[in-house]
């Protein structure tokens, strides 16, 4: 089994580990714009050998797991590259512009369109781990417009790499990510930026910073370069999630204005409820 992985980081490397532990047989080829980190990948033996894209030609399966912006014309191009059998997967966070892109093209069977809920704040061949992917969930959307056969293909291995699977339409997942990942980054991004701006001292930072605002601000570490272009396509989504979160933060901003804190600890103890609906998410 040939697998062709383009974007050899933290994604792409990791389901590189696990398909390398539960398939003997396939050999990982990497592609990457990057030559520093497919040089880094080879030696970490996250693939087997370095390719280019016109080799895609000899691939059972291709998986992209390169920033959005790029996938659309990378994507159109495996397409026109790959056999009749391919199996063709993305891994982006965002799925809209994406599906419309290639609706058209005379491969459009080959392509499943996903996005695996799973990750960490750092980037790179060197972040990808085994079993990062174990538990967690898939979105796969517009399956009914991937060939059967490839279905079957891909199924087994999420199952392999132990994730649950969801069926989404691409509008809805753009519109709920946004919500649920998109804005806790933006959020992440912009309290680093306040500490920043206002604690210029930075010993003073890690001197007083506890594991509230380490955790808090732990998505700010992440990579500029994948999620400017998330910003960028689910652009609509985004900004309205983001007037939804000013709207509280204004309203918290009167109410200590006002001196109301019986209802800022209302309002808190009602948000507590996220507790129980996180339960069990690691």
């Amino acid at each position: 089994m040939n697998v062709y992985i383009i974007g050899v980081g933290l994604i792409g490397g990791s389901i590189s580990l696990d398909i390398q532990e539960h398939f003997s047989e396939a050999t990982i080829y990497g592609i990457d714009s990057d030559t520093a980190h497919l040089e880094e990948a080879l030696q970490r033996k996250l693939i087997h050998q370095k390719a280019t894209l016109p080799q895609v030609k000899n691939a059972d399966i291709v998986i992209i797991s390169i920033p959005v912006q790029a996938s659309i014309k990378v994507i159109e191009h495996v397409l026109n590259e790959v056999k009749d059998d391919t199996l063709v997967i993305d891994a982006g966070s965002t799925k809209e512009q994406i599906c419309q892109s290639i609706e058209n093209h005379p491969k459009r069977r080959n392509f499943l369109a996903t996005h695996p809920i799973a990750g960490t704040e750092f980037s790179g061949p060197k972040a990808a781990v085994k079993g990062l992917f174990h538990g967690k969930t898939n979105i796969i959307c517009e399956v009914e417009k991937t060939a059967f056969s490839l279905q079957e293909k891909a199924l087994e291995l999420f199952k392999i790499l132990g994730m649950r699977i969801r069926y989404m339409d691409p509008k809805s997942h753009d519109k709920h990510i946004a919500y649920v990942s998109h804005l806790s980054h933006i959020s992440s991004f912009m309290l680093g930026k306040t500490v920043i701006e206002k604690e210029k001292n930075e010993r003073d930072i890690f001197d007083l910073a506890g594991s509230g605002f380490a955790s808090t601000v732990r998505l700010a570490k992440s990579s500029p370069a994948m999620w400017t272009p998330i910003f960028e396509q689910n652009k609509t989504n985004v900004i309205e999630t983001l007037n939804e979160y000013i709207h509280n933060l204004q309203e918290f901003k009167k109410l200590m204005l006002q001196d109301n804190f019986e209802k800022i600890y209302q309002e808190m103890e009602n948000t507590n409820h996220i507790k129980k609906i996180l339960k069990g998410i690691k």
